[in-house]
């Protein structure tokens, strides 16, 4: 089975170090949650196991073969997409343009692009009615679908997404993350980077929450939802046991 294990990471932007030494896992089927302030620095962990920065100590493997050192475009060819925060898309290429393009390590064989496209579109049979439309004329829901959907197009052993609810409705936060969970009950894992940590919780079979570019907190998700620190600082202080009413944390926006 493919599995991502990120051993004794460290990043650094030039002298200044902001990912210390650290270590998790992703196994296939597994949607694993990483939670933290701004700044903590879980969109760098998530661009160093991707190729975009260098790693500057530890180990990367995804079924046992090292990523570090290897190209962005290499790594998506091992069997990594990361679906990084802002989307992303090709604005001037078409819905299907875009998902072509999600499946150019697999150029040679069209066919198979074509029927992954098609499982795309079966799973959000909204990019079907706009595949001739511009992605750039995309609402901002549609706009993550069709990230979500070009990485799958390369049939991935890992997802990394970061921060898919960011400028959502919550109607449209709901239908993302539900075909996240999806996504892995399929068998892909998924490591997930996400500002709306009561919903991330709700998928995640574990989680590790970052402080300062430290693991500060790790394990099941329920658990880590119901440690007191996590309560008060990411889901909100007042928790209404019996009707389940929260001041729930997030960033406010729509999807378009």
């Amino acid at each position: 089975m493919t599995r991502l294990e990120v051993r004794d990471l460290h990043v650094a932007y030039g002298d200044l170090e902001v990912v210390h030494g650290v270590s998790f896992d992703v196994g296939p089927g597994e949607v694993v949650a990483m939670l933290g302030a701004n700044g903590a620095g879980k969109s760098t962990i998530m661009r160093a196991i991707s190729g975009l920065v260098p790693v500057a100590k530890g180990t990367v493997t995804l079924g046992g073969t090292s990523l570090v050192g290897l190209d962005a475009h290499a790594i998506a060819a091992a069997g990594l997409r990361h679906v990084p925060e802002g989307r992303r898309i090709f604005a001037p290429l078409t819905v299907e343009e875009n998902l072509r393009l999600g499946g150019y390590v697999d150029r040679k064989s069209p066919a198979t692009v074509g029927q992954r496209i098609e499982e795309v579109y079966e799973r959000f049979p909204r990019l079907r009615e706009r595949r001739r439309q511009l992605g750039g004329t995309l609402s901002g829901g549609e706009q993550q679908m069709l990230a979500v959907g070009r990485a799958l197009v390369s049939n991935p052993s890992i997802v990394a997404l970061d921060e898919p609810s960011l400028g959502l409705s919550p109607k449209m936060t709901t239908t993302i993350l539900d075909t996240i969970a999806q996504i892995a009950k399929e068998g892909t894992g998924v490591l997930l980077v996400e500002q709306n940590a009561r919903e991330a919780l709700k998928i995640a079979d574990r989680a590790y929450v970052l402080e300062l570019g430290r693991i500060a907190l790790s394990g099941p998700a329920a658990e880590v939802a119901a440690d007191p620190r996590i309560r008060a600082t990411y889901l909100g202080a007042d928790l209404d046991e019996e009707t389940g009413a929260t001041d729930e944390i997030t960033t406010g926006g729509t999807d378009g």
